[in-house]
């Protein structure tokens, strides 16, 4: 089965900030070298093409947890991170928004004749997968930005993204080269969104005498394609609310960080000496990289790592961010010198997090949780859009 899927995004607009910018990208790396290391670059490819993860990464990262700048700015974040390594790591980006999009093709050429991969029947794939989402199926999303991913070995994953100007929203749409055969013939199974009346879709089995007459003029025929399995529909509201979290499995990591500490589980000892609120981040971090595709159903949970650029659920602790960021990058390095300790360490608290959840009682005030973030937000280093994050007034008082 091609594992591919869509998601549809209230619309952000706006901007990534510098500070943001920076160590999204390097988060961003540390994560795609870790999956690598362990899983190989197929499974980074097929973790891209899958809608709920996708959303999961960009809310770990730091970003607003539904917004539809999550597409633009993940994808622009591990291009500028991955690149540079990508002889290393063996995974290529190209594309992006607006005029970076169009460079694509010759993007792929070029990083057909550094490989040896087939540039031509790239570019085909990228321009196909387009014109699909873009042109084939005419559901009032223009696409502006387009991301064409592949690794060494010639798998591939589409991430782009359409707007509709009418509803103010928009939707993403990824592919997957595994078990692809072809691009038209249902190449959805199905694609939610708020119903704008009548739409063409070329692209539907019921279109077969129209597109039968078009392939006649290009003496093209189309063939059968495997269908998308994922989708994703996001709230329009911006704040966090327990219904888009699974309390269950987000009070286990809170209970893990803030309740027990490394020294008492012998796995976690080379842990020892990061804060709770770290160690919340690193066990948020550790299953978007070590975690299953049914743990990512509710990518919001994953915005209690790092907060969000707008402050939802509460500003991003720029301190432990970068504590975050030291511990994996300082595992990933290790590991790449044979010591995996601390890796394994890394691994071990996602899956001690998921043990406790089995008999796991959620008693926690999910508010209370997400005012004491704000309250203690400060102290983290907090920062927004707007700026830094301030003691509570009767905290400021005490200062004085």
């Amino acid at each position: 089965m091609k594992r591919s899927g869509s998601a549809d995004l209230p619309l952000h607009y706006g901007y990534v900030p510098q500070w943001l910018a920076v160590r999204m990208a390097k988060l961003g790396l540390a994560v795609a070298e870790t999956i690598v290391m362990d899983y190989g670059t197929d499974e980074f490819i097929r973790r891209l093409s899958d809608p709920f993860w996708f959303q999961s990464l960009g809310a770990v990262m730091g970003m607003d947890w539904h917004s539809s700048g999550i597409t633009t700015s993940v994808m622009g974040a591990l291009k500028r991170a991955i690149n540079p390594h990508a002889k290393e790591l063996g995974i290529y980006i190209t594309g992006g928004k607006g005029k970076y999009s169009r460079e694509t093709p010759n993007e792929l050429i070029k990083i057909g004749n550094q490989t040896g991969l087939n540039g031509t029947h790239l570019v085909k794939c990228s321009k196909l997968a387009a014109k699909v989402d873009n042109t084939a199926i005419q559901d009032g999303y223009q696409l502006y930005t387009h991301n064409f991913v592949v690794n060494k070995s010639g798998q591939w994953t589409v991430v782009q993204q359409g707007m509709s100007a009418l509803n103010k929203t928009a939707r993403r749409y990824h592919w997957h080269s595994e078990g692809l055969k072809s691009f038209v013939n249902d190449p959805h199974t199905f694609i939610y969104g708020q119903n704008a009346g009548m739409i063409l879709n070329i692209a539907d089995k019921a279109a077969d005498p129209s597109r039968n007459a078009i392939m006649q003029m290009t003496d093209e025929h189309p063939n059968d394609m495997l269908a998308e399995v994922n989708k994703l529909v996001m709230p329009n509201h911006h704040d966090v609310r327990a219904e888009n979290v699974d309390l269950k499995r987000l009070g286990a990591v809170l209970w893990l960080a803030h309740e027990k500490r490394p020294k008492d589980f012998e796995e976690l000892l080379l842990l020892e000496g990061l804060g709770p609120r770290t160690l919340q981040s690193l066990a948020l971090v550790s299953e978007v990289i070590y975690g299953t595709p049914a743990r990512f159903k509710d990518p919001a949970r994953f915005s209690f790592a790092n907060g969000g650029k707008d402050g939802h659920p509460f500003p991003v602790p720029v301190n432990v961010y970068d504590e975050t960021l030291k511990t994996l990058q300082t595992a990933v390095y290790k590991a790449k010198m044979g010591e995996t300790d601390k890796k394994d360490a890394i691994r071990r608290l996602t899956e001690i997090a998921q043990k406790a959840e089995q008999d796991f009682t959620p008693n926690a005030n999910f508010n209370q949780v997400i005012e004491n973030e704000r309250d203690n937000s400060w102290r983290y280093g907090g920062r927004t859009v707007f700026g830094k994050a301030k003691p509570p007034v009767e905290q400021q008082l005490r200062l004085f």
